[in-house]
């Protein structure tokens, strides 16, 4: 599936690609080496690399030699910040690529030193399985004075903007990697991977703008309707925002506890997970405070309870936007999402002006959006603009939107070029809905079709994972899904039966695609041989 994207020129000056590939690479050949704007096939002026070092780690019990190059791309426009990038280039190249994708706002390079996400802990990292592993910061570089992720100020610069949103930097990156690949090895990688997660895993599917750029793809948790989900979030602001709604610490766990209590026995075993998600009913009223005013800890008031309802509803704007977004589906908060990681929900604080850096992670995403991508103004106040009723911004985001949310669930291209998807979510992710990734897979099988789909694309539901094992999950995911995408792309031999393993609490479970999950039958309840399932 793969073909060669750079230019004639571009090829000549990366050194022969003909007879045996090297194994192990030119590390002090690559060092200030110039990236021509050629090799790319959106536009930039160029590249260069900045620093080359040759690296020794232990990763996966493994002693792993490889050579660190550092490099960058220069923008079109000068005031745009540029693309820093780096590449590992192990001793012993597998003939084989893989690109990490971020995370929030990115800003910063990911570690090429560690696993995809949801990866097992007894299987090596892809660097240690001699992959040449790649990434970048997207197009912007953190400010180190704003809580990581959550630097959103690159926003204001149009083509950084492309850059993070529609996924400009992802492909820059991708060519100049293989440039220096091609360069250093003196051959191309048989195939080229994407794993990312959470911003990452939106960024896996934006990948298929360019179907033919990836032979296999990991998504995960992917925040893959970013614009809606901004607004979303906005909403939950301001709803969080009101005097007495913001449900504390402590009330947090007892709506977690109460959830696990009511629902955790609807898949035949009480394990602390909710499988049967979308059996759980839970309602909230039962925690309401006599009168409804707030009496401690041990109840909600009503204004607690209307600002928890509206986070576990799906939220619908009433107006048109150009993306053809309608809404976003809510957080399943009501039915096992983890509360126990605050930071990535509600958060310690409620939301303000300005806003703390102990409200929940969403809401200080949202308060740098409106600042850097709505208004282009940093002093313009988050809980100033209604998602329900944006006024005068209402064409802004409208126009943004045709940036942030132009995944296509026409897959088709992706899928005739030989292309395969494996989509994760956890049950219990806390920031990404999974009910939206749900959403999006039935959308690409509504387009292309149940069959021509699974040709493809696999999609499990993780129950009791949260959102990138954060904190201590009720189920900390694992599976190795790298190996089963190798098998899939170079074999053609799909995911049977998968097994995914909980690493917190030494127990394994069926690894379902969705709309099927674990139902207990009999046996050992820390087996995967005692679920089977179903729907």
């Amino acid at each position: 599936m793969l073909v060669t994207l750079v230019l004639a020129g571009a090829i000549a000056g990366a050194g022969p690609a003909t007879g045996h590939p090297a194994t192990v690479p030119e590390c002090a050949g690559l060092d200030q080496l110039r990236i021509p704007a050629s090799a790319m096939s959106l536009p930039t002026t160029g590249g260069r690399v900045t620093s080359t070092s040759v690296r020794t780690s232990v990763l996966s019990g493994m002693t792993i030699t490889y050579c660190q190059v550092d490099a960058s791309i220069s923008p079109v426009d000068p005031s745009a910040p540029g693309i820093t990038m780096r590449v590992a280039l192990p001793h012993g190249w597998n003939r084989q690529a893989m690109m990490f994708g971020g995370g929030g706002y990115n800003g910063t390079i990911p570690d090429l030193t560690a696993n995809v996400p949801f990866g097992p802990a007894d299987q090596p990292v892809p660097l240690a399985r001699r992959y040449a592993m790649f990434a970048s910061d997207s197009g912007h570089q953190q400010n180190p004075a704003v809580p990581p992720s959550l630097d959103g100020s690159f926003g204001a610069n149009d083509e950084a903007l492309h850059n993070f949103a529609a996924g400009d930097a992802l492909k820059k990156t991708r060519d100049a990697s293989l440039f220096l690949i091609r360069h250093a090895y003196r051959a191309k990688p048989a195939e080229v991977y994407f794993a990312g997660g959470s911003t990452g895993g939106r960024e896996a599917l934006v990948a298929q703008r360019w179907p033919e750029a990836f032979d296999g793809v990991i998504s995960a948790y992917p925040a893959w309707n970013n614009l809606s989900e901004a607004l979303y979030l906005g909403h939950l602001t301001q709803v969080l925002a009101q005097p007495g709604a913001f449900p504390g610490v402590e009330k947090q766990k007892l709506l977690y506890d109460s959830v696990i209590n009511a629902c955790d026995g609807l898949d035949g075993v009480r394990d602390n997970v909710i499988s049967n998600e979308r059996g759980c009913h839970f309602d909230p009223r039962t925690l309401r405070c006599p009168g409804g005013v707030d009496a401690g800890t041990g109840c909600l008031s009503d204004a607690q309870v209307t600002a928890v309802t509206a986070m576990s509803t799906s939220f619908e704007w009433p107006y048109r936007i150009a993306s053809g977004e309608t809404g976003y589906p809510g957080f399943p908060f009501l039915s096992g999402a983890d509360m126990r990681t605050p930071f990535l929900g509600f958060g310690t604080t409620p939301p303000a002006d300005p806003m703390p850096v102990t409200s929940g992670y969403g809401m200080q995403y949202w308060n740098q959006w409106v600042k850097y991508f709505l208004t282009r103004d940093p002093g313009h106040s988050a809980l100033a603009v209604d998602p329900r009723d944006p006024g005068k911004w209402r064409d802004r985001i409208s126009h943004l939107s045709t940036i942030q949310d132009r995944n296509n669930v026409d897959l088709r291209p992706f899928a005739r070029a030989g292309g395969k998807l494996i989509l994760l979510h956890g049950a219990a992710d806390e920031l990404v809905s999974h009910r939206s990734t749900s959403d999006y897979f039935q959308r690409v099988q509504q387009k292309l079709g149940a069959h021509s789909t699974g040709t493809f694309l696999r999609y499990y539901l993780v129950p009791g994972a949260n959102h990138a094992n954060v904190g201590a999950p009720a189920f900390a995911a694992g599976w190795d899904s790298l190996s089963a995408l190798e098998r899939w792309v170079r074999k053609g031999q799909a995911p049977v039966r998968p097994i995914v393993t909980d690493a917190s609490h030494a127990r394994t479970r069926p690894l379902c695609e969705f709309p099927y999950w674990p139902h207990y039958r009999a046996g050992d309840p820390g087996a995967a041989s005692s679920f089977a399932c179903t729907r």
